[in-house]
């Protein structure tokens, strides 16, 4: 599935799920690219409830939001429509 990041330098993040929620993949459109590549790496194999309990509500200077808890929404997301299916 594909995320549209809202208040971050990155523009989408595109995530994979396994059917066990395991994360599969995760990629960054956009962004400051060594520190979304290194997240995209640090949750990979991870549990998307494990990567979001770790990385939502970080915040980027003064901005509510950053490319870590933009990650968190999108994992949110991918497990409400896997749980619609």
């Amino acid at each position: 599935m594909t995320y549209r990041t809202k208040g971050t330098c990155s523009m989408a993040i595109h995530v994979e799920l396994a059917p066990d929620h395991t994360i599969e993949n995760v990629e960054f459109v956009g962004g400051c690219s060594g520190n979304t590549q290194g997240v995209a790496v640090l949750v990979k194999g991870m549990k998307a409830e494990e990567a979001i309990e770790k990385v939502e509500g970080i915040r980027c200077g003064a901005k509510p939001t950053s490319c870590p808890d933009q990650l968190a929404k999108a994992l949110r997301l991918a497990l409400e429509e896997d749980g619609k299916r």
